[in-house]
């Protein structure tokens, strides 16, 4: 039996260790990945399932001056950008400055238009309030990626004192 621990813990540490060092990388990597792809689609009329919501909520919220196909251009643009600079590493605090700003804009369908991103408003989303929701996953991992720019790392265990 504590041979058996003794492995487990072992192999505990190694894992531990391989994630500190690669995480923030994978993360960065996968976000930006995200943003390309879904930045890419949008250049493309009526290929991505957002573009309904997403050329509205421009338009309201640049009270009219962007609409339609230039709405998906910017934002096609804004989301292929953030997924390159994801995914090079270069520019990081720019990018996530593009990420934070584009995140904001994407929460506000739920404010703007609650009765089609909600069955039950606040509490049952339909499938693109869902779609919506997923969003606090990438806010969280843009702050978690910010945490780096200035050479922040995750350590595998605590420091001893």
């Amino acid at each position: 039996m504590e041979l058996k621990n003794a492995l487990f813990a072992k192999t505990d540490i190694k894992l531990t260790q391989w994630m500190a060092r690669n995480g923030i990388l994978f993360l960065r990597l996968s976000v930006g990945i995200i943003f390309l792809w879904y930045g890419f689609l949008k250049f493309f009329p009526d290929v991505s399932s957002a573009e309904s919501i997403a050329t509205r909520t421009i338009e309201m919220l640049s009270f009219g001056i962007i609409s339609g196909k230039s709405a998906m251009i910017i934002l096609a643009t804004w989301e292929t950008l953030i997924g390159l600079g994801l995914i090079s590493g270069y520019f990081l605090r720019e990018t996530l400055l593009l990420l934070f700003m584009q995140m904001a804009g994407t929460l506000t369908p739920l404010f703007l238009f609650p009765a089609e991103t909600f069955t039950i408003f606040p509490w049952v989303p339909t499938l693109e309030g869902q779609y919506i929701f997923k969003n606090l996953v990438i806010i969280a991992a843009g702050i978690v990626i910010g945490a780096t720019v200035r050479g922040g790392r995750l350590l595998p265990a605590p420091e001893k004192v």
